[in-house]
């Protein structure tokens, strides 16, 4: 994890560009208390957006820690990297009828980060234009494909986290019907970052460490959310994608019954900021409400 961590943060160094840091919409003043888990509304309403699309940038890793996926979620590719270092993930998003797959609702390529000492990500990843090139192509080809099955009509959204999110910020920001996810993102990519940013969600964990970096960086996307899932942990510990993603999933968990689902087979546990033991039990949407106050655990401030 460490090379992987050095790795981005070598690739990321070689960036330059205008200064807009990411706003900081972290809730450590826990203002939200009186509300589910003591997450504000749209801390809630980005967790239920985003989390399904950080479980899959995380299982694009092909780590042993992959998540057990929703029915409705279906792998149909998963490709190593290829000479540039590129790898990612293809899965299919059905529609969900009583527990079974229904109609294909979209495409989602997931892009994988940087990989644990990969020389090839670095220079072909962030020095280059390789691995940009490699993801555009893809992407062209999952298009062409549904295409020429009968489904043009089908979107492909795009995530990833670190490199990957970069990768998913270039492909959304060069075709403006392809919705984004990214999470803790490096500040590669090119082009003007405030095309189709509305259609793209940016999620960081308080203090990682590529947030210096994208200070350097025109923001990547128009809606950005800066979470505070564990206060206490390193700045390279923050940058794990899941960890993220585990605290993205809780937070969905207060609105979103598929999420909560998802909890115990996942082994997922309350984030360490959140109030309550560390083996807390998630009350789930319908018993959220009326739980009483939840003051987030303080922790030193990060800059």
């Amino acid at each position: 994890m460490a090379v992987r961590i050095f790795a981005a943060l070598l690739g990321a160094l070689a960036l330059s560009g205008c200064i807009t840091p990411l706003p900081d919409l972290t809730q450590s003043r826990s203002p939200c208390r009186s509300d589910p888990g003591g997450w504000c509304d749209f801390v809630r309403e980005a967790a239920a957006q985003s989390y399904v699309y950080a479980m899959l940038s995380s299982n694009a890793y092909d780590d042993e820690d992959s998540y057990d996926l929703p029915v409705w979620l279906a792998e149909r590719q998963a490709a190593d990297n290829d000479g540039s270092g590129l790898a990612y993930s293809v899965f299919n998003r059905f529609a969900a009828q009583g527990g079974k797959r229904g109609a294909l609702k979209a495409r989602i390529i997931a892009f994988r980060g940087t990989e644990f000492g990969s020389a090839s990500d670095i220079f072909s990843g962030s020095f280059g234009s390789s691995q940009k090139e490699g993801a555009r192509s893809i992407y062209a080809a999952e298009r062409a494909l549904l295409d020429l099955e009968g489904n043009g009509d089908i979107p492909i959204v795009v995530t990833g986290h670190s490199l990957g999110g970069a990768l998913a910020t270039q492909i959304s920001i060069e075709h403006p019907d392809v919705r984004a996810y990214v999470f803790n993102t490096s500040p590669f990519f090119s082009g003007d970052p405030a095309a189709n940013d509305m259609n793209r969600l940016a999620v960081s964990e308080r203090g990682e460490f590529l947030r210096v970096l994208r200070k350097y960086k025109s923001a990547p996307a128009a809606d950005m959310l800066v979470i505070n899932c564990n206060p206490s942990q390193s700045a390279s510990s923050k940058h794990s994608i899941r960890k993220l993603a585990d605290c993205l999933t809780w937070i969905a968990a207060y609105s979103d019954p598929a999420a909560w689902d998802l909890l115990e087979p996942n082994a997922i546990r309350k984030p360490e900021v959140e109030c309550g033991d560390a083996d807390k039990v998630h009350p789930g949407a319908e018993k959220s409400d009326g739980a009483g106050r939840c003051v987030h655990q303080l922790a030193p401030e990060v800059d």
